[in-house]
């Protein structure tokens, strides 16, 4: 993933191992805070039924007027006791309190229960609910204790919230700590991604960063790495082994040339022998092409070529390049137009392997196109970059040959023209010793379509 958007980090394992550990916390915050707030609630109810039972127990001593008045004194000074009393006849005609009827819901047991819409004189508390003791007394009344759950109800939303302030305060640090343990891994990864980035551009010399951690991630950096470089030992041997063929078959080549040159001096024209020999001078000088250039694609992939490249502007390479190749086209009869977009991004790169990768793509439209033909070279800005064109009407490209023509030796049947299959070859090194991205495609010309993007930085 690019750091894709590896940034969208809400998708990355680290992120989701945290964000689970919080869904966890956060589930187990809210059951424990229920049954704490189930407990809390109960023990008060069961304070609020222990208080009507002692206070029915007190009142059940007292008969007549006496225990009017000491219902009258308990409401008044005993705060924790009733809320609200009624004395009744066993007819239940009230005697006495605010409560001016019996309730219908509420037996005659002296047992605890809960009760709503009291019928009562005061009427800020009629709909008040709470908790309800019907008694007999011992002169034949009914004495009925009431005790709202009113307070008992601010006392449960005041530890209700205090609860949930808590555990708000804790969940704010465990955020902003995810948000910070979230962001280290990716940041580790976001530089491991770049490594990679720059080993698939070719530069095996890239290693996998490694921190003093010693974690999952630095374990497999280090494995990585040394993959890399048993990876990077075996493409130098093979590379080396090519190399070393090219280079020590070039002098004896070079030689055998000479000889066979001073042999065909000695021949005269029409010879038969100096016919011969001419075709294996021919021969000979393709062979060495080749081998050089081998060498040349050798020396293109070797990124430390990388130290000398200054900052271009395309403009003035381009029509340095067309003004080199225009006389070979107007030699066909061909039509070669340059067409450069205003105010192009500047290119990061050498300037002589620039000219040589792009003149290449020119030289083969012009190889390729028809005498009379079109080709046209071109430039434009795309995305922060300047994207340079090289198009002719010559023959094209099959579809099915476009990824191999890159390839070393690679010639298209349909190429009726001279080469080796090394041109292009040097051309995809040269575009990826500078990070640049080689495609091929169709011309609206009819022929082939060669595009190369120039990024303003190198990767």
């Amino acid at each position: 993933m690019s750091s894709a958007k590896l940034s969208d980090g809400w998708r990355s394992s680290s992120s989701r191992l945290l964000g689970l550990y919080s869904l966890l916390f956060v589930a187990w915050c809210s059951v424990l805070l229920g049954v704490l707030y189930w407990r809390v609630s109960h023990y008060l109810d069961d304070l609020a039924q222990s208080a009507l039972l002692q206070r029915a127990h007190l009142f059940e001593h007292f008969t007549g007027d006496a225990l009017c008045e000491a219902l009258r004194e308990n409401r008044r000074y005993d705060v924790h006791g009733i809320d609200a009393y009624g004395v009744f006849t066993a007819a239940g005609t009230p005697l006495a309190g605010p409560l001016k009827a019996l309730p219908a819901q509420l037996p005659l047991d002296g047992q605890v229960h809960r009760v709503s819409g009291l019928p009562l004189s005061d009427p800020t508390a009629v709909g008040k609910r709470g908790f309800g003791l019907a008694m007999p007394t011992r002169d034949d009344r009914v004495l009925v204790l009431v005790r709202y759950s009113g307070p008992l109800n601010e006392v449960n939303h005041l530890i209700l919230d205090a609860l949930l302030w808590g555990v708000s305060l804790t969940l704010l640090p465990g955020l902003l700590g995810w948000q910070l343990l979230r962001r280290r891994p990716l940041r580790r990864i976001q530089a491991i991604e770049q490594a990679t980035a720059r080993i698939v551009a070719g530069d095996l010399g890239q290693r996998l960063p490694v921190a003093d951690r010693r974690d999952e991630l630095d374990m497999l950096a280090a494995i990585v790495n040394a993959m890399l470089d048993r990876i990077e030992q075996l493409m130098t041997e093979v590379k080396g082994v090519c190399d070393n063929i090219a280079h020590d078959l070039r002098t004896p080549l070079t030689r055998m040339r000479a000889q066979l040159y001073r042999l065909r001096q000695q021949l005269g024209e029409g010879d038969a022998q100096a016919v011969a020999l001419d075709q294996v001078l021919d021969e000979t000088d393709t062979l060495m092409a080749r081998f050089r250039a081998l060498l040349r694609i050798s020396e293109l992939e070797d990124h430390q070529r990388r130290s000398g490249f200054v900052e271009l502007a395309p403009e003035a390479l381009l029509q340095e390049i067309h003004a080199f190749y225009a006389p070979l086209a107007e030699e066909k009869g061909q039509w070669l137009r340059l067409e450069v977009a205003p105010e192009l991004p500047s290119v990061v790169g050498d300037r002589g392997l620039l000219f040589e990768a792009i003149g290449n793509l020119l030289d083969n439209a012009i190889r390729f196109a028809p005498e009379g033909g079109r080709v046209q070279l071109s430039a434009r800005a795309e995305a922060g970059a300047t994207r340079i064109v090289v198009e002719d009407s010559g023959p094209g490209i099959a579809e099915a040959e476009r990824e191999l023509v890159f390839q070393r030796f690679h010639r298209s049947e349909a190429s009726q023209g001279g080469g080796f299959g090394l041109g292009l070859s040097i051309v995809a090194a040269i575009a990826g010793l500078h990070g640049f991205r080689l495609g091929v495609g169709q011309s609206p010309l009819g022929g082939a379509s060669f595009s190369l993007l120039c990024r303003p930085q190198v990767l």
